[in-house]
């Protein structure tokens, strides 16, 4: 069964920027189940057909307004309504967001993330990161902005500006997505990402792994990614970061396998996607950061921190890069 399951996926094109046929839940799940250097052969093909193997793409990401956010994801510590909960605060100054881009340039990334901890951004607070946004650009880094749901009219204000990603995470499968998140519905991410589609901006939309899913859930978030037409030009594929006071503090451990898996699928059923190692980074030894990167991740949160999460620190990085022969992609 194994290799005539491979066989199936190798003949499915490597090039094409989304697959004709559309990628079922049942034939992602036959995947998952390949014996894992089958499916490391494959990611690998697919990734060295589209992308530069040795080159991995370097984002930084600020936190620009953090904690007191009305939504209820139980993985996060920004919620209003967790138990323990990250002190709300205002939106950061324009010049203090320059002076981080500033060095995360100086640093080597290429793309300057901007999270915001809001369900919606209110008009006044859109033009205050509109004007931030045009300000990064004009610095010479890649712009992306997280900052909840948008309307179409905020979509297009923010392209505009300069924006060049917007990050919308699809988070689970919508199986599961009620398990986890109650004050919006998967509609409603998807609708936000039509609004991003329209407005001519790219999409950052991946998800997040080790919440209690199943392999099936994994391969149904990989699905609705991959279905989109066309699919995101980003993935972020985290692996949850469990914060004391949500409600998945304790949620069970993923094996870092299944989490390698997930990379390598995610890769095969989106080949032109930088697939991004975002969250929970800092749990993974250098071994298991070396597996994804065969597996077909090429790009990393780079820097100390994610929004509120640690993670792996640039020397680190940089010391990793040199001895897999790995190199900051450039344009």
């Amino acid at each position: 069964m194994h290799q005539e399951t491979l066989h199936r996926f190798e003949k499915t094109s490597s090039t094409d920027t989304n697959n004709s046929d559309g990628w079922t839940v049942e034939r992602l799940v036959d995947l998952f189940a390949l014996p894992f250097a089958d499916l490391l052969y494959q990611a690998q093909q697919v990734h060295r057909a589209n992308h530069d193997p040795n080159t991995v793409q370097l984002s930084s990401l600020l936190s620009i307004k953090t904690g007191g956010c009305a939504e209820d994801c139980g993985y996060c510590p920004q919620s209003a309504r967790h138990e323990k909960t990250l002190a709300a605060t205002h939106l950061m100054e324009p010049e203090a967001v320059l002076k981080a881009a500033r060095e995360a340039k100086a640093q080597g990334a290429s793309r300057f993330c901007m999270g915001a901890a809001w369900r919606e951004p209110k008009d006044r607070n859109l033009e205050k990161v509109a004007k931030i946004v045009a300000e990064v650009k004009s610095l010479g880094l890649e712009t992306c902005a997280t900052l909840g749901m948008l309307r179409e009219d905020q979509a297009m204000k923010l392209k505009e500006a300069g924006l060049d990603y917007y990050n919308h995470n699809l988070d689970t499968s919508p199986e599961f997505y009620g398990h986890i998140i109650t004050t919006r519905t998967y509609e409603e991410r998807l609708r936000t990402l039509e609004h991003v589609r329209a407005a001519g901006m790219k999409i950052c939309c991946g998800g997040i792994v080790g919440m209690g899913e199943t392999r099936r859930d994994r391969a149904a978030l990989i699905a609705q990614l991959a279905n989109l037409s066309p699919y995101p030009e980003s993935v972020p594929i985290n692996s949850l970061v469990k914060v004391e006071g949500t409600p998945l503090a304790d949620a069970p451990d993923l094996d870092p396998f299944e989490f390698v898996r997930t990379i390598a699928v995610a890769r095969i059923a989106m080949p032109r996607a930088w697939v991004r190692l975002s969250a929970g980074r800092e749990s993974l030894d250098d071994a298991m950061q070396a597996l994804c990167f065969l597996a077909g991740a090429n790009s990393i949160f780079y820097g100390d921190r994610l929004l509120t999460t640690d993670n792996p620190q640039t020397v680190r990085d940089k010391h990793l890069f040199a001895r897999l022969g790995l190199r900051p992609y450039a344009e």
